[in-house]
C-alpha cells in the first residue's frame, strides 16, 4: 500500500481544513516547496496536492506553486482542485504533473471524463468525496444526490482506472477513517482505490492495508507528528509480508 503525504494549497500556503470547511483552516507552512522536499526526504514516493482555491473557483489558482514543487522534487505528484477542462489538464501535464484528479466534473461533465480517459488513460483519477455515502462537489461546498459507489460504476464505464475515496466527515479531524464505508466502497468498485480522510495513526494505515486499498493519503497527521512516515512504511510492509 502506498502512503501518500498531502499538501493542500490555499493562498500559496500549505494548510489543512477541518471537514472541508474553508472557514476552519490551519496554516502549517508558508513554504509548500520546503514541505514537499521534507516528505520526499522522509521516503515518500508520491505526493498528493490539492489546489483548494482552485476547487472553490473552478480553475487552477496555485499553478505556479505546483510548478515550483514539481521542479524541486524527484518523485511524482498527483494534483486535484479545479480541474474542469481539457485545457487545464494539458497545463498540468505540460508542467510534468503525473496524475490529474477530477472530482466535480465526474458528476457534472461525464463526457469530459470520457475524453480525458481516452487521451490520458491511467493518468486520470476520479476523486469521490462523500458524506454519508453521498457525493459532494465544488470543493465540497455542494452536495449531489449521487451515491458514491453508483458514481464509481458509471466512471469505470467511461474508462476510469483509479479512484480516491474521501469521507468528508472525517477529513482533517484526526479521528479515524470510516472503515465500514471504505470496505463497502471497495466491495462495490472493481478498480484500485486510494483512501483519504481521518487517518491519524499507523494503526489506521495497517487496517486500510488489510482492507486492500491501493494507497492512503495522509494529511494533518503528518504535520502534527501523529504519523511518522518511516514507522508507517515499516508497519504497512509487515502487513504485506504477513499477508
Amino acid at each position: 500500500m502506498e502512503i501518500i503525504p498531502a499538501i493542500d494549497l490555499r493562498n500559496g500556503k500549505c494548510v489543512r481544513l477541518y471537514q472541508g470547511d474553508y472557514s476552519k483552516e490551519t496554516v502549517f507552512s508558508d513554504d509548500p516547496v520546503s514541505v514537499a522536499l521534507r516528505w520526499q526526504s522522509e521516503g515518500a514516493r508520491r505526493l498528493h496536492i490539492v489546489d483548494l482555491d482552485g476547487a472553490a473557483q473552478g480553475k487552477p489558482v496555485n499553478l505556479e506553486t505546483i510548478k515550483d514543487i514539481v521542479a524541486a522534487i524527484d518523485i511524482p505528484i498527483q494534483v486535484g482542485g479545479g480541474i474542469r477542462t481539457m485545457e487545464t489538464m494539458d497545463q498540468l501535464f505540460s508542467a510534468d504533473v503525473d496524475r490529474a484528479i477530477l472530482s466535480t466534473v465526474a458528476v457534472e461533465k461525464p463526457d469530459l471524463v470520457k475524453e480525458a480517459c481516452q487521451r490520458f488513460r491511467g493518468r486520470i483519477i476520479i476523486s469521490i468525496d462523500a458524506k454519508d455515502r453521498t457525493v459532494a462537489t465544488r470543493g465540497w461546498l455542494q452536495e449531489s444526490k449521487m451515491i458514491a459507489s453508483e458514481l464509481a460504476g458509471k466512471m469505470i464505464e467511461l474508462g476510469v482506472m483509479r479512484f480516491i475515496y474521501t469521507d468528508i466527515s472525517r477529513d482533517g479531524t484526526l479521528t479515524s477513517p470510516n472503515f465500514e464505508a471504505v470496505a463497502e466502497f471497495l466491495s462495490q468498485v472493481s478498480a484500485p482505490v486510494i483512501v483519504a480522510g481521518g487517518i491519524s495513526s499507523v494503526h489506521h494505515l495497517i487496517r486500510l492495508a488489510e482492507l486492500g486499498v491501493e494507497g492512503a493519503i495522509v494529511g494533518k497527521a503528518m504535520y502534527t507528528g501523529d504519523v511518522i512516515l518511516a514507522d508507517a512504511f515499516k508497519a504497512v510492509r509487515k502487513v504485506k509480508l504477513e499477508g
